[in-house]
């Protein structure tokens, strides 16, 4: 497949961040800034912007020097390369553990996390020359493994076609993460990748409960348009996974819950589960609080003794959990796994199947910085 010829999908058809249309459209209808190249401390920022259709928050579009993160070797995560085209999110989850990432920008990880976003606008550019590198190991690339590809941002700025046709056409696997229902335009080219590489599609669905879930992710899409768009993914063929993640104690670990969740997941036409209790890091347990005092304060002492000394739910507490779960994953046929066993096992499979299927050595030329390096 000639993935150049792939028009119908290419990012630039729409409306295109870097096109003149556009800067007119956004300086006119928001005013849009010129902030000094310094602000935050960020080299290549180009200009902020603010739309009437997001209310309230500022888009920072700044030039990449880099698309691909390399996950340190150190790292349980089950991939060796990421990439996020975006930082800081919309969808505003309270819990949502890359909130201390905002601070080495100088913002906050509360509201400056959910109103100021920064965009990579030329990703798809600076990636394709990555990937185009002959050292490049082709190498399974996750998209939203810190801010999610499909955030309510990638309606204005479609860098994510672009993306995933720089990764297809040099031969590289991806995974997509997403709590976003915009996903479904970008389905039939994932579909058309999945031809030549290998393409997995997760969702993370956490909550069941339509009050809680509009309070604890204002900014996210339903939990029923979530569940249409993994049958979407599943009528295209995908073997799609659903993250049932973070599970909260006493909010969203209750047997009907649990059973009601996996019910809907099994209808929705996924194929497995991946599961794993609440953490909160330093950054996201400050703003969680705030919003147990405000919404559930009976909860507070619970949750401040539970989460004292570690940002992770105590192995007791994990244990229950997966007494209580797995046998409703069993009945449902969802077998996945705890997010605790969930990345070691991968990465390795990982690193043996590119190991045997590929002749290239290691993308020695390719020397991003770690994940926590912006740009």
């Amino acid at each position: 497949m000639r993935w150049n010829q792939q028009s119908a999908l290419d990012p630039t058809s729409g409306a295109d961040a870097g096109s003149d249309a556009d800067t007119e459209a956004g300086t006119e209808a928001a005013g849009a800034d010129a902030p000094p190249a310094e602000l935050f401390g960020l080299k290549g920022l180009v200009r902020s912007v603010r739309t009437p259709e997001f209310a309230g928050v500022t888009f920072h579009e700044v030039l990449a020097k880099s698309a691909l993160n390399k996950v340190p070797a150190a790292s349980s995560m089950p991939f060796t390369w990421t990439i996020n085209p975006y930082r800081g999110c919309s969808h505003a989850c309270v819990y949502c553990f890359a909130r201390s990432t905002h601070r080495y920008l100088d913002l906050d990880s509360g509201e400056d996390f959910d109103r100021q976003v920064i965009v990579k606008v030329n990703t798809p550019e600076v990636l394709a020359a990555e990937v185009a590198k002959p050292k490049w190991s082709r190498e399974l690339v996750a998209l939203g493994t810190n801010t999610d590809p499909y955030q309510r941002a990638e309606g204005r700025y479609s860098l994510m076609p672009g993306i995933i046709t720089a990764l297809a056409e040099h031969g590289t696997a991806m995974s997509v993460l997403t709590k976003g229902t915009l996903l479904r335009r970008d389905l039939p080219l994932l579909a058309r990748a999945k031809e030549d590489v290998d393409v997995e599609i997760s969702m993370s669905i956490a909550v069941y409960d339509d009050a809680l879930q509009q309070t604890i992710e204002p900014g996210t899409p339903t939990t029923t348009a979530r569940l249409a768009t993994v049958r979407a993914a599943a009528n295209l063929g995908f073997d799609v996974t659903v993250f049932l993640m973070p599970v909260m104690p006493k909010l969203t670990d209750s047997v009907d819950h649990l059973d009601a969740a996996l019910r809907a997941i099994k209808e929705a036409g996924a194929s497995r589960v991946v599961y794993g209790a609440l953490h909160l890091r330093p950054g996201a347990r400050e703003w969680f609080f705030a919003w147990l005092e405000r919404e559930h304060p009976e909860l507070l002492p619970r949750y401040r003794r539970m989460y004292a000394k570690s940002s992770y739910a105590s192995k007791d507490y994990r244990a229950w959990l997966s007494r209580r779960i797995n046998p409703l994953i069993d009945t449902y046929d969802l077998r996945g796994s705890a997010d605790d066993d969930y990345p070691m096992t991968r990465r390795k499979d990982r690193m043996q199947a590119a190991a045997a299927s590929s002749t290239l050595t290691h993308a020695a030329s390719l020397t991003p910085p770690p994940q926590e390096a912006l740009f």
